[in-house]
């Protein structure tokens, strides 16, 4: 982990939960806000060893980082990380919503019951149920912050076979709209942030060579986004002093292939 060329000091000692944090946006989020000084809670699913491997990296940097496991897709074991990490660093200041996969490519002609809520679950409720469990613990603290991700396929429709993963996504912008509304009462800022095509493990696991060179004409960039290009967003929201006026907003990281 090397030192950030940008410091954000209100976001040092603070306790940030990031979901989804063993690979892709989610650990470049976990090395970035550890190295701003925050205190890290690292939640995966299935991915022990690269969950492992981060954070005994942040550690070995000097950052308190906390493993945490759940099953994103059971609201009880969302709600219990919550509480495992708030605990961990007797406070919870943010939470970054960033659990989230397509789970498979799959036409509205061919959709199940069964795949429909999967894909809900992963990308929708555990929205909810992080952040309602959250909410408690950001009021003890006089305030903090909840970042949504979202994706561009929550505005352009998604790519083939993606429909319902960018309706989930919609879903959550407007989740964050709303809870913004609410919860700003007890100064807690709600945001999101809405990557483009970035190359990490998702698209691996969900994109062939032919629907990512097809992307890529799409993006006045003429290259896809990575983690790391997503992580000064995340800090900005986060951060009280930069964006504190801003609330019920998503940025979008997406290199120019839509422009709202």
């Amino acid at each position: 982990m090397t030192a950030p060329t940008l410091v954000i000091p209100d976001l040092a000692g603070k306790a940030v939960l990031i979901t989804g944090a063993s690979t892709g946006i989610g650990a470049a989020l976990a090395r970035a806000f550890a190295a701003q000084g925050a205190m890290v809670g690292l939640h995966y699913h299935a991915s022990i060893d690269a969950a492992e491997e981060l954070a005994e990296e942040i550690a070995g940097s000097g950052g308190k980082v906390k493993l945490l496991q759940a099953d994103a897709t059971r609201s009880g074991e969302m709600a219990r990380i919550v509480g495992e990490a708030a605990d961990a660093f007797g406070r919870l200041d943010g939470l970054v919503n960033n659990a989230g996969g397509m789970v498979a490519r799959l036409s509205y002609e061919a959709m199940t019951d069964a795949h429909y809520d999967a894909v809900m679950d992963l990308n929708a409720r555990s929205v909810l149920a992080a952040s309602t469990a959250a909410i408690p613990h950001l009021k003890k603290q006089g305030g903090g912050f909840i970042i949504n991700t979202t994706s561009i396929a929550a505005r352009n429709g998604a790519s083939g076979g993606a429909g319902i993963y960018g309706s989930a996504k919609a879903f959550v912008a407007n989740v964050t709209r709303g809870m913004a509304k609410e919860l700003i009462a007890y100064d807690i800022r709600v945001n999101a942030v809405a990557p483009g095509v970035i190359l990490t493990p998702f698209h691996e696991r969900y994109s062939t060579a032919q629907q990512l060179e097809a992307q890529l004409a799409t993006v006045p960039q003429k290259r896809f986004g990575t983690p790391e290009d997503c992580v000064g967003a995340y800090l900005f929201l986060a951060s009280k002093t930069l964006s504190g006026y801003m609330i019920g907003q998503t940025l979008e990281v997406n290199g120019g292939q839509l422009m709202p």
